[in-house]
């Protein structure tokens, strides 16, 4: 069987049709035996489904698609894993586990279903509208010479009593990013917008400026009859739902009963005061 992802940077690209890149998975007997990376050559669902074709492709894992390009995955025989994002080793293992959910239905090779759906969400149900990037009329709230160019970005991030996070440095490859585009948090974004090539710069933000308060209309509870493949579901796994425009969001499963089980769609960063040192690599 062969996987292909979405990828930038060692990430899930969470734009199906402006990816550049597709990380391709050789697997045998559930486990990975080889991947590459290897370019869209092309622009347009169209034209990526078709090249996923050419290429064997069994399943694409990705972040946002549209229902266009679904349709062209469709007619060219290839399963669709929509929503995932971070790091695309660690998805496929997930996926391969069966513990990714598209759109409400568990990714799993082993017993796939479609139609599988969260349902009916309320108002409020879902990831607050983030667009991640894709926003084509987003504007940013400030400004500087970087804005609209893509930079490269070295950075340490951590908590208050110094426990990092997370680290580009530590992966080897800087962070790529439109700035200004809404791909990252408005206070990293505004930070980088004003600085020169070869700067660091350290920064504090507060949660407004990071990933915000927690929401409590962002935790609800679900029948369990309602959502199929929930009854394998455990406290503290994150899945995937779709909101009521069937966009894919993360959540966490923070409770489960005989016959409900509780999400949290809150970013698990939500209410956090955070630190970043920014090192500027490239502007292009």
């Amino acid at each position: 069987m062969k996987i292909a992802v979405t990828y930038d940077n060692g990430n899930v690209f969470q734009h199906f049709g402006k990816t550049e890149n597709f990380k391709v998975y050789e697997v045998e007997d559930n486990k990975v035996v080889s991947s590459e990376v290897i370019g869209s050559n092309g622009t347009g669902h169209g034209a990526l489904a078709g090249l996923l074709a050419e290429q064997g492709i069994d399943v694409l894992i990705c972040g946002g698609i549209g229902g266009g390009a679904q349709n062209a995955l469709a007619e060219a025989g290839v399963q669709l894993c929509s929503g995932a994002q971070g790091n695309t080793d660690e998805v496929v293992e997930s996926y391969l586990k069966g513990e990714l959910v598209s759109a409400g239905t568990t990714c799993d090779h082993h017993h796939h279903e479609e139609g599988h759906s969260c349902g009916d969400h309320e108002e409020g149900h879902s990831c607050g509208g983030t667009c991640g990037g894709g926003c084509g009329s987003h504007k940013p709230a400030f400004t500087g010479p970087n804005v609209g160019k893509t930079c490269r970005t070295h950075y340490r991030g951590t908590f208050n009593d110094g426990t990092q996070f997370d680290s580009s440095y530590d992966r080897g490859e800087p962070l790529e990013f439109i700035c200004g585009a809404g791909q990252m948090i408005k206070g990293f974004d505004a930070a980088v917008a004003g600085m020169e090539v070869g700067e660091i710069r350290e920064i504090h933000l507060m949660p407004e400026e990071a990933y915000g308060m927690p929401d409590p209309n962002a935790i609800f509870t679900l029948e369990i009859a309602q959502l199929p493949g929930s009854e394998d579901l455990t406290v503290g796994q994150q899945v995937y739902l779709s909101n009521q425009y069937g966009q894919p969001f993360p959540v966490k499963v923070t409770a489960k009963e005989e016959t409900t089980i509780t999400f949290d769609a809150n970013h698990e960063m939500a209410g956090k005061e955070l630190n970043f040192k920014i090192e500027l690599v490239e502007v292009k």
